[in-house]
């Protein structure tokens, strides 16, 4: 099981109608990595300003991004808390979620899951810094999106 803490730092409270999306997300992903302890992680919502902070402090990419995802720790050595293991956490900008919606002409439902799924397997080890791991990551994005919030 994935379990999750939700927090909207951003300056906008609709997002928090969205929170309905992550346990599907959560429970596809048990489903198709098959997950069998119990997990824990971090979604925080923000302003573009604020994840361009962290962009640059942490990534010395002086410009905003959509996603980043901290892992608690490398896989082999993830900390357990309590009986559940902390993957990490995920930082989303949602301006981003906004506007690669419509860039991409899909849903802000889509765009939001996606973020979500992408950054929680990167929290689960997966990357995509070269072909191969890019197209094992991506079809599983795919896969764990397509109940959830289709194209």
């Amino acid at each position: 099981m994935i379990n999750y803490q939700f927090i909207n730092q951003s300056s906008e409270s609709s997002w928090l109608n969205y929170r309905r999306y992550i346990k599907a997300i959560c429970e596809q992903t048990c489903l198709y990595l098959n997950v069998d302890k119990d997990y824990t992680f971090s979604i925080v919502l923000m302003d573009e300003s604020d994840i361009h902070v962290i962009n640059r402090d942490y990534r010395q990419i002086d410009r905003p991004t959509d996603v980043i995802s901290f892992a608690s720790k490398d896989e082999d050595a993830l900390i357990a808390g309590g009986d559940e293991i902390e993957l990490g956490d995920i930082f989303i900008n949602i301006h981003a979620i906004r506007s690669q919606a419509k860039d991409y002409g899909h849903s802000l439902k889509r765009e939001f899951s996606f973020l979500v799924t992408h950054g929680l397997l990167h929290l689960f080890g997966y990357d995509h810094m070269d072909k191969k791991e890019e197209k094992v990551m991506f079809k599983l994005q795919e896969e764990i999106l397509s109940e959830i919030a289709r194209r």
